[in-house]
């Protein structure tokens, strides 16, 4: 009966856990399994025996030009969005922690920085599309300082869609990154800034030499995340510009889509994908690590 008894113990939490386990089991680990299995074969999906070519599909996907061209604009999407998440969220972090609002006031502001995370993709690509239509009010407002002309096709050029939707991906993403760090502020002790004062740091010194610092564990984990997230980004560039024109919106997960359900390419598709997924896993190992260390 003891026996039992610490059996049931031990069993019981796994139990709990199980429909959870097996969700993802099913969601999530069974696709990966077998999409790796799909990028080592020729024709997967499309044929009832598809042939195991190795890494045939691999040598395609890393010398196809139209890759690497989405490389690059993934890159340059991922790299800039993430900076400028950080830089926006930090700056507004910073002014909600101060007095320089009130108390109603810096509720309202608090909603008003937070209301673009709030929308769903399809509405912010809608919100965007009408907003930067040529003569749009994207249009009106920069003619009126003499920033552009009211005919600028913001979504048609190829010089301006890759940074056009890339704004728009800052604007929807920062309300995480402020939320995170102004979190992080409000847990700094006020002695440190006391301490500070009384050694006479001015506040420039105070923010590299303490804010900083205490928000390192924070900021590397948030940007850790909002890699992986924003290398994944596709609803908002898709209805956007479809990645467009000719491909100069083209991220990886837009190549990857477009390889699997428009060429029906679900091998190369696969390959393409496995090789995203590896660099996800990369970053998400270092952020794993890092969460340990923050928490010793």
């Amino acid at each position: 009966m003891k026996g039992k008894s610490k059996f049931r113990k031990k069993a019981t939490p796994y139990l709990f856990l199980s429909p959870t386990l097996i969700l993802m089991i099913v969601l999530l680990v069974i696709p990966i399994c077998l999409v790796i299995k799909y990028s080592f074969q020729d024709n997967a999906i499309v044929v009832k025996a598809p042939e195991f070519v190795g890494v045939e599909n691999y040598e395609k996907i890393l010398g196809d030009e139209d890759f690497w061209n989405a490389a690059k604009n993934t890159v340059f999407f991922v790299v800039v969005s993430v900076a400028a998440h950080l830089v926006l969220g930090m700056g507004f972090a910073l002014l909600l922690n101060t007095d320089y609002f009130g108390g109603r006031t810096k509720t309202i502001a608090r909603v008003i920085y937070v209301l673009p995370w709030v929308f769903t993709a399809s509405v912010i690509a809608i919100l965007w599309k009408l907003m930067l239509q040529p003569h749009g009010i994207i249009d009106y407002l920069l003619s009126f300082v003499n920033l552009a002309t009211k005919d600028t096709e913001w979504l048609s050029s190829r010089q301006t869609a890759l940074p056009t939707i890339t704004f728009v991906n800052i604007w929807c993403g920062y309300p995480f990154y402020m939320i995170s760090i102004l979190a992080g502020l409000q847990g700094i002790s006020s002695d440190l800034f006391e301490s500070a004062a009384l050694d006479g740091a001015n506040t420039w010194k105070t923010f590299w030499n303490i804010t900083i610092p205490q928000l390192k564990p924070i900021l590397i984990s948030i940007a850790m995340l909002d890699f992986i997230w924003t290398i994944q980004s596709f609803s908002v560039i898709w209805m956007l510009t479809g990645g467009g024109p000719v491909k100069s919106t083209e991220t990886l997960s837009i190549y990857i889509y477009k390889l699997a359900f428009n060429r029906t390419q679900y091998a190369h598709a696969s390959t393409a994908a496995v090789i995203v997924l590896a660099v996800c896993i990369l970053f998400a190992v270092f952020y794993v690590r890092q969460q340990r260390k923050a928490r010793e």
